[in-house]
């Protein structure tokens, strides 16, 4: 079981319930999305057929809001998990008190369930600066892979309706790359086909990895259940 809370809009940002209020509360974050339950169970699906290990893996949750998926990431035995969100007052007022209640109880032998956890707040176009520093990645050069040579970096980058907005996906594709592990690191990326009325959605997102050409893409689920546009979960590596 994975615990969440309960807040409303009005009462973190004074504003009043909304999804997005440009340059003060951005993506929805106290709102728990289809995505982020999708994106939770592709992840459960690819551990138990054994297509995904995370156990001692580096995880960051871009996006992060509830925080469900780095949530489980943790509960599954990942050694290092990250949450970002554009917004401070969302990690502070339901990311941070989430991974209390899930993360950070104490088992029988007094250690914690996740080793090291992580909150960072700011736009994908600068957040760059403090997820690639420390024990998040070593060697910040990306421009000179080789076949035997790589980075540290994220292992698994997770994100769940982040993909919303068509200004922002060229900012979160730069980040994606500057931050995965190259080259084994995996994306796993849960969306709606379309968003209506912002002009973003996971076509939009995977037109602009296809442009780009470093990294290939694989659909991994699609859901229909008639209670949202059409959602998908996309598993993005690099060639």
């Amino acid at each position: 079981s994975i615990y969440k809370g309960r807040v409303n809009t009005s009462d973190v940002f004074g504003v009043k319930n909304s999804d997005l209020v440009p340059g003060k509360y951005e993506g929805g974050g106290l709102k728990l999305w289809e995505g982020s339950l999708d994106l939770v169970k592709t992840l459960n699906s690819d551990i138990k057929d054994d297509r995904l290990l995370m156990e001692g893996k580096h995880v960051l949750e871009l996006g992060c809001g509830h925080g469900l998926p780095g949530i489980y990431a943790g509960l599954k035995g990942a050694g290092l998990v990250h949450f970002q969100d554009f917004n401070a007052e969302v990690l502070r007022c339901l990311t941070i008190p989430n991974v209390k209640a899930n993360l950070l109880k104490k088992s029988s032998q007094g250690t914690s369930t996740s080793r090291s956890i992580g909150f960072y707040a700011g736009d994908w176009s600068e957040i760059d600066k403090l997820l690639l520093c420390g024990d998040a990645v070593q060697d910040k050069i990306t421009n000179l892979r080789t076949e035997n040579e790589g980075y540290r970096g994220y292992d698994i980058i997770l994100m769940a309706e982040t993909v919303y907005a068509l200004d922002s996906l060229p900012s979160l594709y730069r980040l994606v790359k500057k931050c995965l592990h190259y080259p084994s690191g995996v994306v796993y990326m849960a969306g709606k086909k379309h968003y209506f009325g912002v002009g973003g959605g996971t076509r939009q997102f995977l037109r602009l990895v296809r442009e780009d050409g470093a990294m290939q893409s694989d659909l991994l689920a699609e859901v229909t259940d008639g209670s949202s546009n059409v959602r998908e979960v996309w598993k993005f590596s690099f060639k």
